[in-house]
């Protein structure tokens, strides 16, 4: 669930009180705990915290800077969600089991996914990429080693089926905040003047 940031002078919500993500994932402590070394490093330079309105202006950019861990976690949590949850279509199933596959072929077919399940990689980009690993390897399943024309339909709709996925999280969380931070103006917020 996207978060929707609105700054109250005093408070500061983070991790699953400022916005939640589906529990599949267990990324809600992920978060909070990257949140906590972003506001850390934000405080770092301060020396007094008592103008609690200034002190807010500056921590506007607390928002942005947490955005790609958040979304990539958010974004990943919502995703196996869809993927994993019941539904009669083939090619839902197809993609689930294509998951467990990859996931079984080790090295960084098992890396990556965990990397980015723990937080270690929170880079939006490679979540993406997965994704469509995970969709594309499903497919040469559905392929190999005889091709028909029900098994390439399948595979069609499969990849059509990850696409509705996975875009409409992306676009609900911020294409711009997720993937370009540093083009967000609360980014360059300077302290407050002593």
């Amino acid at each position: 669930m996207p978060a929707d940031p609105h700054p109250t002078p005093g408070a500061l919500l983070m991790g699953d009180a400022f916005n939640m993500r589906h529990p599949l994932t267990g990324g809600g402590m992920t978060v909070a705990l990257s949140d906590i070394v972003v506001l850390r490093d934000l405080l770092r330079p301060l020396h007094d915290l008592h103008d609690a309105a200034s002190l807010t202006k500056y921590l506007e950019s607390f928002y942005t800077l947490r955005k790609p861990v958040a979304s990539t976690i958010n974004t990943l949590a919502g995703a196996l969600y869809k993927v994993f949850s019941a539904s009669p279509d083939q090619a839902r199933k197809e993609m689930r089991q294509a998951c467990f596959d990859y996931l079984s072929l080790g090295g960084v077919f098992s890396t990556g996914p965990v990397a980015l399940l723990s937080g270690l990689n929170p880079r939006p980009l490679s979540l993406v990429l997965h994704f469509f690993a995970v969709a594309i390897y499903g497919v040469g399943r559905l392929l190999l080693p005889f091709p028909s024309l029900r098994r390439m339909w399948i595979g069609a709709r499969l990849i059509s089926s990850a696409s509705g996925i996975i875009f409409p999280i992306i676009k609900a969380e911020g294409v711009r905040q997720m993937f370009f931070p540093a083009t967000v103006p609360a980014l360059y917020r300077a302290p407050p003047a002593e």
